[in-house]
């Protein structure tokens, strides 16, 4: 016997208790929660499913998840109806997230059925707690009954507390074999199903089992006395994707058909036919002032009786709303007093609105944004200004509302872009032009942005009375088009006055969109990189990385994480450019989930820095998998940093491939800037004085370095590197001597000043500097897993890293480690196992993951969402590169992982 048996056993109170006929929220019981619901006469019993069912029987846990109108209630009401032992039915609310309110309804529902519990469970007395006791009373009680009891619960997707879901798995759990649970949801629940799939303790129906056939089809058609061949079932079915509800909605339709088949080829071509069935069968049976309301809301995805009374100027439209609602006329209630159409029948009344109150529509619209915008509900205000055709209004209404940031970032940006694609061309003002402005920015398009900015611009200086927030719109805009043509004053100027509008608009918008704020510095911070002011760029991109504002901020973290990256891959910290980079990819995850077809890749420049740490860890694949993912933005060839940084890269992955001429074409940015960035052009020489190099052009080669200096610690290296190449070793080391590190030099730098002066010692003769040279540039590069300057040093460093102390060093990252006895030895060095820092969480993920458990088992035995999930798996194969799960969970092993 159970521990929690042997409560029940040893209690000696078993006197059942006066039942309350109150919730612990003081309500009374409501009945029609716990009675089975009724079945309509033309339900179709499907035997495939009922059998199905019927396993529900032998296994302790039943799961029926499918979309609304699937089919579920009435499947699991039929089937429940049949069983000759007591059904426990309960359908959830959303007071059911209080444990308390639910469980004192599971203890009415079994009461109710005639299986109640034992006085000593007793009962909640509160609604928003449990005591634990209740519930291994409850179990107790559950597992000592000679006859399971079946307790359905549906709509179990609105009990989202992970509280009540833990509770009933424990209840579960422990009642033994004396309850049998059944749950009918939309959402996976909150419960470990894998435990319960694997132990065969568990029956599944899902959404693609709860489709209906086209034989089913046909059937259910016949309980609505029509008759259909099954290939043109096939086609409704095609249609309808077997959807109960549709099919049932079609049936309804073809039954005022003389010729069903025809009627239901034309209903999958046309919707008139069923537009005829719904305006007689609904709307005309309405009385006038109900029809008035229907056609004018049917314009609104949803609507409150406020807002509708606004669109027929009328003050009754609760009553009516409610009395639709009460009547299944197609009016469905959103809760706290929101409702919204049938979308099949709100499209047929839009249709019926232009021919009985023709040119109506507009002004319909115009309402609804006045009233929305006067709520301050934004994104509808929008939606209805641009159906009202008055685009003045709406890229005002986006102006005045600071939200111009949406554009650029959020997950309502393509929404944004999408709705004022459709702008009329003729429509003048401040607010059309810095939306115009905003749209071409957004593409990285800086010649028709500026064109659209300066009208903008004087607009603004013509009106006295503009607004703040349009001048604090347009310094942002500013800023961006000083970012895209490498003006790095301008952009100070720029923000300069952004500063200052900051002071005159309102704090709550402020409050309300910190994208914009987070946009100026991403910006201003990107130029002052593009001048070679790492450590003001450092200031300004760091206030943007350290916000957590939620999704409105995430490009700009990315961003700004993805610059900070770059300067310290600039600076030689290619171990901190890596995190950094990473944390900005996995920041977008969290709040932007991948979608088909567009890239999460924001603009890029976490992947190119990535690229560009990957070349130096000489995993040439992945720097050319990581280059090519930034291939189609459009940042790419038009921001400035990120287009220069990616040539760089690219040009660096050709020349150690072996093509000098392919790699000095594509160091060439190609493109237009107002003052050159420093870094930018030295690292285009290095890559032109490389090629010389490669070549057999020495002389040349140092030529081209002339005009790299010590300003720049990398480039200055680099450069020496050449000049002892091109047998100049005193103007290499002089150019070393002269190099101001101020604290700033990481190991990628130093460890490449240590080999040349190593090299430099080796050519002088000099074995003993030499040698200790080399070992602190091992000792640096390791723990960086640096290989690039080794392998380029390898002409010469060889005979060196074949010593005892150096080889040491070397084994395992650089070169293969020595040989056991009666193994071969080999030359080919191998890259050491890529050493990756996963989260906790992902960590957890990848555990489950290595257990071949599903994402939305993950996500139930997590208690996370199945969107976090996959958020943090697209993390794990990043950082793991690879692209699939068993390529994951393989990888993971051979890095000891999992």
């Amino acid at each position: 016997m159970s521990a929690v048996a042997e409560i029940h056993e040893h209690d000696p109170e078993r006197v059942e208790p006066s039942v309350p006929c109150v919730d612990p929220l003081g309500d009374s019981f409501l009945r029609t929660r716990i009675a089975l619901p009724t079945r309509p006469a033309a339900y179709l019993r499907r035997q495939r499913l009922d059998r199905h069912l019927d396993q529900a029987l032998r296994t302790r846990l039943t799961l029926i998840n499918g979309a609304a109108g699937a089919g579920k209630t009435l499947l699991a009401a039929d089937w429940a109806a049949g069983l000759p032992q007591p059904v426990a039915w309960l359908t959830a609310e959303d007071e059911d997230r209080q444990p308390g309110v639910f469980w004192a309804y599971v203890l009415e529902a079994l009461r109710a059925c005639g299986a109640p519990v034992s006085g000593a469970v007793g009962v909640p007395m509160e609604a928003a707690r449990v005591d634990r006791k209740l519930l291994a009373a409850l179990a107790a009680d559950l597992d000592a009954r000679d006859q399971p009891v079946t307790v359905v619960i549906d709509e179990f997707d609105r009990v989202t507390t992970p509280e009540v879901a833990e509770q009933l798995e424990f209840v579960l759990r422990h009642a033994g074999q004396g309850m049998r649970l059944v749950l009918v949801t939309r959402t996976e629940p909150l419960l470990p199903l894998h435990r319960y799939r694997a132990a065969g303790e568990l029956t599944e129906l899902r959404g693609a089992e709860l489709a209906f056939t086209p034989e089913e089809a046909v059937s259910l058609l016949e309980l609505h006395g029509l008759r259909l061949p099954v290939e043109a079932a096939r086609g409704l079915v095609d249609r309808t994707r077997g959807w109960a509800a549709g099919l049932c909605l079609c049936a309804l339709a073809a039954r005022e058909s003389a010729a069903p088949e025809l009627y239901l080829k034309e209903f999958e071509a046309d919707r008139s036919a069923v537009a005829d069935f719904l305006l007689a069968e609904v709307l005309k049976r309405q009385p006038e002032e109900t029809q008035d309301l229907l056609l004018r809301v049917s314009v609104l995805q949803r609507f409150s009786p406020d807002l509708a009374n606004a669109l027929t100027g009328r003050t009754d439209a609760e009553p009516l709303l409610v009395e639709l609602h009460r009547a299944n006329a197609f009016v469905e209630d959103l809760g706290h007093s929101w409702f919204r159409l049938h979308p099949l029948f709100g499209e047929i009344l839009r249709a019926h609105l232009r021919v009985r109150l023709p040119g109506l529509e507009p002004e319909l619209h115009r309402r609804a944004a006045l009233w929305l915008r006067r709520s301050g509900s934004l994104p509808e205000t929008l939606a209805h200004g641009a159906a009202s055709g008055d685009w003045g209004f709406t890229a005002g209404a986006l102006v005045d509302d600071l939200a111009i940031g949406q554009l650029f970032t959020g997950l309502r940006s393509g929404d944004l872009d999408q709705l004022f694609s459709g702008m009329d061309p003729e429509a003048t003002g401040v607010a059309t032009e810095l939306v115009r402005a905003a749209r071409d920015l957004s593409r990285c398009d800086a010649e028709r942005g500026l064109s659209h900015l300066r009208r903008a611009e004087e607009r603004l200086a013509a009106d006295p009375h503009a607004g703040a927030a349009a001048q604090l719109s347009c310094a942002l805009l500013e800023t961006l088009a000083a970012r895209l043509t490498g003006s790095p004053g301008q952009a100070e100027e720029a923000a300069g006055a952004a500063a200052r509008l900051r002071r005159e608009v309102p704090e709550h918008l402020l409050d309300r969109h910190p994208e914009l704020q987070a946009l100026l510095m991403t910006h201003l911070g990107s130029t002052r990189l593009w001048a070679g002011r790492f450590e003001d760029a450092r200031a300004a991109l760091t206030t943007v990385a350290g916000t957590h504002d939620g999704p409105s901020t995430v490009l700009p973290r990315e961003e700004s994480l993805g610059h900070l990256a770059l300067i310290d891959y600039l600076n030689g910290w290619i171990d901190r450019a890596e995190r950094k980079a990473l944390a900005g990819a996995s920041e977008a995850e969290r709040f932007r989930p991948p979608e088909p077809g567009v890239s999460g890749a924001g603009t890029g420049i976490g992947l190119l820095v990535l690229a560009a740490v990957a070349v130096d860890r000489d995993e040439l694949s992945r720097a050319q998998t990581l280059l090519d993912e930034t291939a189609p933005l459009p940042s790419a060839t038009h921001d400035p940093v990120i287009a220069a940084v990616r040539a760089v890269t690219k040009a660096r992955l050709l020349l150690v491939q072996g093509h000098a001429r392919a790699a000095v074409e594509a160091a060439d940015p190609g493109i237009r800037v107002l003052v050159a960035s420093p870094w930018a052009a030295g690292q285009e020489a290095l890559i032109a004085s490389a090629a010389h190099m490669a070549e057999g052009r020495p002389g040349t080669a140092a030529e081209v370095l002339q005009t790299v200096s010590g300003d720049q610690p990398a480039c200055a290296v680099e450069a020496a590197r050449i000049l002892l190449a091109a047998g100049r070793p005193e103007a290499a080391v002089g150019l070393l001597d002269s190099i101001d590190t101020g604290g700033r030099i990481g190991p990628a730098v130093s460890v490449r000043a240590a080999l040349v002066r190593a090299q430099a010692a080796h050519g002088a003769g000099d074995e003993a500097t030499a040698h200790r040279l080399v070992a602190q540039a091992l000792l640096g590069a390791r723990r960086e897993r640096l290989r690039r300057p080794f392998l380029d040093a390898r002409p010469w460093i060889r005979p060196l890293l074949s010593t005892g102390p150096l080889q040491e060093l070397a084994a395992d990252w650089l070169t293969p480690a020595p040989s056991r006895p009666g193994e071969p030895a080999t030359d080919d060095a191998r890259p050491s196992p890529l050493v990756v820092e996963l989260s906790g969480r992902e960590r957890d993920v990848l555990e489950r993951l290595a257990r071949m458990m599903s994402t939305e088992e993950i996500a139930a035995d997590l208690f996370v969402s199945v969107n976090t999930v996959k958020t943090h798996l697209k993390s794990v194969y990043r950082k793991l590169a690879v692209n699939r799960r068993n390529e994951a969970v393989r990888r993971a092993r051979e890095l000891g992982l999992v």
